[in-house]
Formats: C-alpha cells, structure tokens, sequence
C-alpha cells in the first residue's frame, strides 16, 4: 500500500514541489534538472519492489501554472502473483495553464498469475501539454511460456477544463485478458507479447503529426497505430498504440516520437535517463 502526493510550481524561473506528501510503500527522490529549461525531473520509488495482491497505491500530482515536470520511475512496476485480490494504481493527474507534464516511467511487468488495474484521470487546460509513454511487457514464468498474468485493465480518462466548463477529450480503456490456452495468434495481440502506448494533449496536437508519428514508427520493428480525439477547447489528443515481442524496441520507438516533440515544442534535447 502507498501514497505519494506532488504538487509543482514555479519560483524563481525553475519549477519545484511547494508540496509533497507519502506515506506506506512509495517515495520521491530528490529533485534534479536536466538542462536549463527549468523543468523539474523527479522519480517514484517503491521501497517493496513490486505491487502484491489486494495492493492500493494512490498517486496525486499537480503541476501548477507554467511548470515544467517529468515523472519517471526507478526501476519496472512489476506486478507478482495476486490470489484472491487484484493490485490496483490510481493516479491522478492535473495540469494548470502553460503546465508541462512528461510521464515516463519504466516498463510494466506483469508475472504469473498476476491481475492489475490501473485508473489515471487527467485534467488539463486548454494550454497545457501532457506526453505519456507506457510499455507493458508479461513476465518470466517457469515454464518459459508468455502471458501467464491473468489481466490487465488500463484505463486512462483526460477531461479539459475551460470556463465553461469541463468536458471528457478521451476515455482509453484497455483490457488485457490472455486466453487460458496461451495462443498469441491473430486476435490476441496479433502475436505479440509486449505494448507500447503514447498519449499527447496539446493544442498543436493535429493530423499532420498523426501523420509524422505513423511516418517514424514505419522503420521500427512494430505494429503501430495512431489515432486522434475530438478537439476541446482548441485541445486535441493523440493516442499511438504499438505491438513488438521487445520492450527495447517499444522504448526506441516512443523515445523517438517524444524526442520529436522535445524538440520542437520544448527546445528540449531527446531524453535519456540512463545518462544521469
């Protein structure tokens, strides 16, 4: 069990925590920058090493008007045997105007036996800009066979706030439930084992980027979708789905369309956070 909360603002032209906040099995290192933009990179830490059944780890993180974070995490969220009861994450995440928010955490390994849920509302103003990048991966099972967790249900729900008022952009539910047979054929998967996913929000989100991200996933060993929501508030979403048997291959191919918007939105250089 574990509860983290992090709100970011900026003083003195860099972006801080004015509040942090846990308690049971997740922590915060301390801050570091990256470069000179200001943006503030802190990373999640969960001292237990992995989520057990019957789990609850909440997360709340604010990013104020104008600031810049990135949340990544220290290791893989691994997810192990959970009889009984379901291991469960719900984050919340909002984003005031001009706030910057980069999610990129390590992958999510599911083992055997293993069930999750996780639940991220998002709320975010028409200037703010959101990039998220997942990998999910199933875990080592004794008998060398794949997809021994029993399910896996993401679900993401991004709501813009204007003066009017707030309205839903997207609802992302996704449902993983490998077949007891273990197939991994066409309509499964379509016989891969690991997924990728990227979501953007952003104002300069539009179908030329569709169209740029489809162009730069063609030379990745992948099977790769990119979609667009409805536009809010002059606020459009972009969701890129990816296929691979590599969660090598998913990074180089997510860290690719994020270097993109690094920099040409950000002026930022492409992110590696094995360097540092």
């Amino acid at each position: 069990m574990g509860e983290l909360e992090l709100v970011v603002a900026v003083r003195g032209g860099r972006s801080v925590a004015a509040h942090q906040y846990h308690r049971g099995a997740l922590r915060i290192l301390r801050p570091h920058y990256l470069d000179d933009s200001g943006q503030v990179c802190y990373v999640m830490v969960n001292p237990g090493g992995a989520y057990l059944g019957a789990d609850l780890y909440v997360i709340d993180v604010e990013v104020g008007d104008g600031a810049k974070l990135l949340l990544t995490t220290q290791s893989a969220t691994k997810i192990y045997r959970t009889p009984g009861s379901f291991a469960e994450q719900r984050m919340t995440l909002r984003l005031g105007e001009g706030a910057q928010l980069e999610l990129a955490p390590d992958q999510l390994i599911a083992y055997r036996e293993a069930s999750y849920r996780q639940n991220t509302h998002i709320t975010v103003r028409p200037t703010s800009s959101l990039v998220m990048a997942e990998v999910v991966t199933p875990g080592w099972s004794p008998d060398g066979a794949s997809f021994r967790y029993e399910e896996l249900r993401l679900r993401n729900e991004i709501n813009v706030e204007t003066p009017a008022g707030t309205t839903m952009l997207a609802l992302d539910n996704l449902l993983i439930r490998p077949p007891l047979n273990d197939v991994t054929g066409m309509g499964f998967m379509e016989g891969f084992s690991h997924l990728g996913s990227l979501v953007v929000v952003d104002a300069r989100v539009d179908q030329a980027l569709a169209d740029e991200f489809h162009a730069l996933t063609a030379g990745h060993d992948a099977y790769t979708g990119v979609s667009l929501t409805a536009c809010v508030g002059g606020t459009t979403g972009l969701v890129l789905r990816s296929l691979s048997n590599s969660t090598e291959e998913l990074n180089r191919l997510l860290g690719t369309c994020t270097a993109l918007l690094r920099e040409r939105w950000y002026g930022q250089s492409p992110l590696n956070l094995r360097k540092y």
